[in-house]
């Protein structure tokens, strides 16, 4: 294949954000389309196969417009910019036009946005549906998301309040007996509710509007018996709930509000042989009008890159488990045996 050489300027401003720290952006970009980049003075010079040369020049240039409109450069930006380039179909300026979406500002002015397609798909959903599951690995922003939308719909007085809930399940960990009132009692378990809503609406302005009862967390057995109007309802952590609960719960919903409800299928913390709340709700509501599930992955995840990669690994490994049973299951052996098991019931 023949080599070329396409050229693009990075204003002097937004050089180092682009480029990296000690080029760490451009080098990855290299490794990822197999071309050289030169930089002189700002005027990068990309050499390589004209298809691999042309996707570099795009993600550069995509990284540029992020910069431009005041964002700084991470390497999830670059990782995710690299992989949209090898996806097909991909919407044009698909990383840009992401951007542009603000839900909401933290205490410190800082935007909120959605950051990967998924993410922005799960938004839309929210927007448009009463009922929304988001459903997906951890840090996908399933949760911060939905409680930036509630407090801008809460600011906006398009809801009264905001109800944010999870089951009260211990991961795997006994806690013992814990000291104190009931409020005292159930925040271990609400406790990366409460960082969320910490870090968009501040603690003083969370403190004032839970004092008049406009902002409730509470364990998910509070929520039965009560018909819930006018409210922004967010179920976190939603894996954990059993079928009846799950059901409880979505019957709750009265006039005027909207649900998100938030679940993670591979961080089950129920009981061996409990079936999920959140996994029937999926058979069961799939096709119901004015539902819709969002399913992040692992290319949504904003956290550190090694969380992605880490995520990543237990997939694989879930996978290689789940061959494996297969294959034993369609063993001769245990396939003679299940046919017999099959032939005395009949």
């Amino acid at each position: 294949m023949a080599t070329v050489e396409a050229i693009m300027d990075i204003p002097m401003e937004h050089e180092q954000n682009v480029l990296g720290q000690l080029d760490m952006n451009i080098k990855k970009i290299e490794r990822s389309f197999n071309v050289t980049i030169i930089d002189r003075n700002g005027v990068l010079k990309i050499i390589g196969d004209e298809a691999d040369t042309e996707k570099a020049k795009n993600v550069i240039k995509k990284l540029l417009q992020l910069s431009q409109r005041g964002n700084t450069i991470t390497e999830q930006n670059v990782d995710y910019a690299i992989s949209l380039s090898f996806t097909e179909k991909v919407r044009v300026n698909d990383i840009v036009e992401i951007d542009k979406d603000i839900l909401a500002r933290t205490a410190l002015g800082k935007p909120v946005k959605p950051k990967t397609i998924g993410q922005k798909d799960y938004v839309d959903a929210i927007r448009k549906n009463m009922i929304t599951f988001g459903i997906g690995p951890a840090g996908t922003g399933k949760t911060y998301l939905a409680m930036a939308m509630a407090i801008t719909a809460f600011r906006q007085q398009e809801v009264q309040r905001i109800i944010l809930t999870r089951p009260a399940i211990e991961a795997g960990e006994k806690l013992g007996f814990l000291p104190g009132d009931l409020q005292s009692k159930v925040d271990p378990y609400m406790r990366p509710v409460y960082d969320a809503l910490y870090s968009i609406m501040g603690a003083e302005q969370y403190q004032s509007n839970s004092e008049k009862g406009l902002i409730e967390v509470a364990p998910l057995a509070y929520m039965r018996g009560r018909t819930l109007d006018n409210s922004y309802i967010i179920l976190d952590e939603a894996q954990n709930t059993t079928p009846a609960q799950m059901k409880m719960f979505l019957t709750r919903i009265g006039f005027g509000s909207k649900v998100v409800v938030t679940g993670d299928l591979t961080q089950k913390d129920l009981e061996e042989g409990k079936k999920s709340g959140l996994e029937d709700a999926m058979r069961v509501l799939k096709n119901v009008e004015g539902i819709e599930f969002i399913e992040l992955t692992s290319a949504d995840v904003v956290r550190h890159p090694l969380v992605q990669r880490i995520v990543n690994a237990y997939e694989k490994d879930e996978e290689k488990r789940a061959r494996r049973a297969r294959q034993h299951e369609m063993s001769p052996k245990n396939y003679g045996e299940h046919r017999n098991e099959n032939r005395h019931r009949d």
